[in-house]
């Protein structure tokens, strides 16, 4: 199984997801997520490797489903986006495992809309999820991404915006945004979603820079219609009110 952990808390880890880590008496992952659910993995077997190790951590869990074992691998958010059940199907696929391992994916709430929910309604209308890794993905790409959905007037979610030693890559991205947008387009950048040390920022694309981005930072730019109303960021769906 390829079970979604959610954006960090507990209380938003779904029933279908605790019952599937309960059924498993294996559990693979990355230290940081498994360091998230440490009361359900008393008694387990723990596969734990950590990060860019992600084709390891997937081959050992095949192989132990392979041999007949119940195998759960977790992912933070929801393991289909940005998460661990692309590459489990790939890696089944290429090792002839598809017909002789069930695998199922059990879905988590993702990073974009646990965080939206922290700023209000900033997704109520058409959005683009783009992560500025380009650890796997060329950079020229991404970039063409960019300025595609800001010409589409997308409210724009950005995962993975910086780390200590990628930080050219947000610059461009705002750079892009403003070629497309208002400097005034509001902009909502949300740490540490539902977990310790979380942080909520409401600014605009003018002054986002101001404010520390990193890995642990989901960055919400608005389309040309989002408002920012109190302390909530709202997209109108066009609704008459």
């Amino acid at each position: 199984m390829v079970v979604g952990l959610g954006p960090g808390g507990v209380e938003l880890l779904s029933p279908q997801a605790r019952l599937a880590i309960a059924a498993c008496p294996v559990v693979a992952g990355y230290k940081t997520y498994l360091d998230l659910i440490p009361e359900l993995l008393v008694g387990k077997e723990i596969i734990c490797t950590g990060m860019t190790r992600e084709v390891e951590r997937c081959a050992q869990a095949l192989a132990r489903a392979a041999a007949g074992e119940r195998v759960a691998i977790v992912s933070s958010g929801d393991p289909g986006v940005y998460g661990m059940a692309g590459l489990i199907l790939e890696m089944a696929a290429r090792d002839g495992l598809l017909e002789k391992v069930d695998i199922q994916v059990v879905p988590g709430i993702t990073a974009a809309t646990a965080a939206a929910a922290r700023l209000g309604a900033p997704l109520m209308h058409d959005f683009a999820v783009i992560s500025l890794s380009d650890l796997l993905t060329p950079w020229e790409l991404i970039e063409r991404r960019l300025e595609a959905a800001a010409a589409a007037d997308f409210v724009l979610v950005l995962y993975n915006p910086a780390s200590h030693r990628r930080r050219e890559q947000i610059n461009v991205a705002r750079q892009i945004m403003l070629r497309h947008k208002e400097p005034t387009t509001p902009v909502g950048l949300v740490r540490n979603a539902y977990r310790e040390e979380e942080s909520c920022v409401i600014t605009d694309l003018q002054n986002m820079l101001e404010h520390p981005v990193d890995m642990l930072t989901i960055v919400f730019i608005g389309n040309s219609s989002t408002r920012v109303l109190g302390k909530y960021m709202v997209t109108p769906r066009g609704y008459q009110v």
